[in-house]
């Protein structure tokens, strides 16, 4: 038996679960109330990427690099649909959910906010496995 098929791969850790409706509510505030140049666009993207990884480490058990990149990658993803104006083509440009979730305009600074909070995933997470602190 193959070491994926050996362990479990769902579980539910309720603090990251805690965590990641924390930060939901705290990027809906964002969105809805913040018009603002620089935590909306900026501080709001590198928020989205720990929400993700904290949602996904909520019910998943892939290690935490790998998660932590399939989220980081997904985000890269997401804008480079936004670089070829895919919410035009899709015809949802005037729907503002569309517009929240998917984005409209790509920009270099926003996937480096997705990577500042990609390596303030990982240097969290290595730290909580230095001090040998499970958050579970």
């Amino acid at each position: 038996m193959n070491e994926i098929n050996s362990r479990r791969i769902f579980t539910f850790r309720p603090r990251y679960f805690l965590c990641t409706v924390v930060l939901f509510f705290i990027e809906l505030v964002i969105a809805l109330c913040l018009h603002d140049r620089i935590i909306r666009p900026y501080i709001g993207d590198l928020l989205v990427v720990i929400l993700i990884y904290c949602f996904c480490r909520s019910f998943f058990q892939f290690p935490v690099y790998a998660t932590a990149l399939a989220v980081l990658l997904f985000s890269y993803a997401v804008e480079a649909l936004q670089a070829f104006r895919l919410i035009y083509h899709i015809h949802l440009e005037h729907s503002q959910i569309a517009n929240i979730v998917l984005g409209n305009l790509f920009e270099w600074m926003d996937v480096l906010a997705y990577t500042i909070g990609f390596v303030f995933i990982i240097f969290v997470e290595n730290k909580r496995k230095y001090f040998n602190y499970t958050f579970r």
